[in-house]
This record gives structure tokens, sequence and C-alpha cells, in this order.
């Protein structure tokens, strides 16, 4: 029985994708609904259903970030209100999409092509596709925009104004994104892609879907036993895993 996730902030909007999807594809198994992008990672990596059907603004992580932090067989339908270029980018490398407002004839449209999908296996082809139009649409705009230097973030019902040079790195956790530093942690609303786009890519790196380091605060990094990479940082007792995506940054160390 083939099996898919939906991960859509809007209640509503997740449960009307799911009745459409029962009709459509009977045998298709929706073995979880999740609210926000951290969540739809965490059950895409423990579940590895067939298919997630992501949307795009979501809290926490997008469904951009959820589709690049994603390591097994899972195919990706993004569920998208992007314009007619972006559409047009998903349409010419194969990697499908709903345009929101989701409508009966073109989620059938979306089933037929996944049903193939499954009887070809196509598995790596369709993993070399989503890559292709993630670097299409995170691809920088043709005037950079200034870099992000300053955060304004929450501590109990304080607000503080953060230098970035003094952030240790950003987590993604729930519906906030954490702020650390070597004083203490804060929390903000920015996700880890929209901070990923605003910060200094000279400076800051991202090591796993839900994680941002400052590299002029990067103490080392250190392997186990199963070769899992992970970063130490200045003024921070914890260590921070490296995803498989990310491991080529530290080669070198």
């Amino acid at each position: 029985m083939p099996t898919a996730l939906i991960a859509d902030d809007e209640p509503h909007l997740a449960a009307y994708l799911v009745g459409l999807l029962k009709t459509a594809w009977p045998e298709l198994a929706v073995v979880h609904v999740a609210k926000n992008g951290v969540e739809a990672a965490e059950r895409i990596a423990a579940l590895e259903p067939d298919f997630a059907f992501l949307d795009i603004k979501m809290p926490g992580l997008t469904g951009l970030d959820v589709a690049q932090g994603i390591e097994g067989a899972t195919r990706v339908v993004f569920v998208t209100a992007y314009d007619e270029f972006a559409v047009a980018a998903f349409e010419q490398q194969a990697v499908d999409y709903v345009l929101k407002p989701v409508k009966a004839e073109r989620l059938a449209n979306t089933v037929e092509r996944l049903q193939r999908a499954l009887a070809e296996s196509a598995t790596a082809t369709a993993d070399d596709r989503l890559a292709v139009v993630l670097q299409q649409l995170r691809a920088a705009p043709p005037t950079a925009p200034a870099r992000l230097r300053y955060v304004r973030a929450s501590q109990g019902e304080l607000t503080h104004q953060i230098n970035v040079a003094d952030v240790l790195f950003f987590h993604a956790d729930e519906k906030y994104t954490c702020v650390r530093t070597a004083s203490g942690e804060y929390l903000i609303r920015t996700t880890i892609g929209e901070l990923t786009e605003a910060l200094d890519p000279e400076r800051f790196a991202q090591v796993h879907r839900s994680t941002i380091v400052n590299l002029d605060h990067l103490a080392g990094t250190r392997r186990d036993e199963s070769s899992r990479l992970f970063v130490r940082m200045h003024g921070h007792v914890a260590e921070l895993p490296v995803s498989r995506a990310y491991v080529h940054l530290f080669k070198a160390m």
C-alpha cells in the first residue's frame, strides 16, 4: 500500500487535501498530517512515506527546507501558491506541484504521475530532478539583498536587539527559531530558509535542515563510531549534528 504525508500549517487545508486524495487514490494511506515544517521533517525521517505533500510556506521550516533535508526515497509534491515562473520550473523538471487552491482535476493528474513513478521505481531520477528544482528556486536574485546584521528576538516578555555576530547558531523549533548566544537563548519567527538567504554565507553555514551555525564561533568537529559528524561551538556545551548533505563543508577539518 503506498503511503503519504501531508504538511500544512492550515488544518482546514490539510484536511481538505486528505479528503481529495481519498477520492482520487483510495489505496493511498495518509500516515501523518504535520502542522509545520519541523514536524514534517521529523515524521518523514521516521516514517519514510512514499510521498510527501509539502506546503511551501510553513513555520519553523519551509517546504523547500524539508525537501532539501530528505535523505530517503520519499518523493515530494509541493503544494504552492508560487507564481507561474516557479510552477513552470517544477513542470519542466517533472517534480509535481499542486497550485493552491487545490482542484480535484489537477490532483487527479498528480496521482496519475505518482502512480507511474511508483511503477517505474524512478527514485534516483526523482531525487536528481528535485535537487535541480531546489537549486533553481533558491537562486539568488540579480541584486543581492543587504546581509542581516541584527535580529529582534524575544526572551520571556522582553524583546532584545541581537547582533548576529554574537549568535552561535540558529535552530528551528516548532513555530519558532531559537537564537543561541553565549549568554542565552532567544526566539524569533524567521524560518531557517529565510535566515539562509539573509545571512552572510561567508560567516554562516547551514549544517542541518534545522540548524545554521556561525563559523566565527566554530570550535571543532567530531565523528562518532558510526562516522556521523558533529560540530562544537565556543560557549555551548552540546554538540550539533551535521546532516549528510552538509558534511562536505567540513572535509578540510
